[in-house]
């Protein structure tokens, strides 16, 4: 079987916690440099959420591959009875 691509929306949802995590630091680092403590704690809060999104499509990425090894086995064990 070969392996498929990425759908777009797992493509999306990925960049989508890249660009939430570049904000977070961005607005953390604003925060930082004027002094604002409001700014510094919505933007490490930001950062994560971007760590939870990540850490989601790991976890989806790890069972959608869990799937495909065991969907190859299948194949190979009815293709042996064959």
């Amino acid at each position: 079987m070969a392996s498929q691509a990425p759908s777009f929306a797992a493509m999306s949802d990925k960049m989508s916690a890249q660009a939430k995590g570049a904000e977070g630091k961005l607005q953390s680092a604003y925060g930082e440099i004027t002094g604002d403590t409001g700014n510094q704690i919505k933007g490490k809060a930001k950062q994560v959420q971007a760590s939870a999104m990540k850490a989601k499509e790991a976890v989806k990425d790890g069972a959608k591959a869990a799937a495909r090894k065991a969907s190859d086995a299948s194949d190979k064990l009815a293709d042996n009875i064959n």
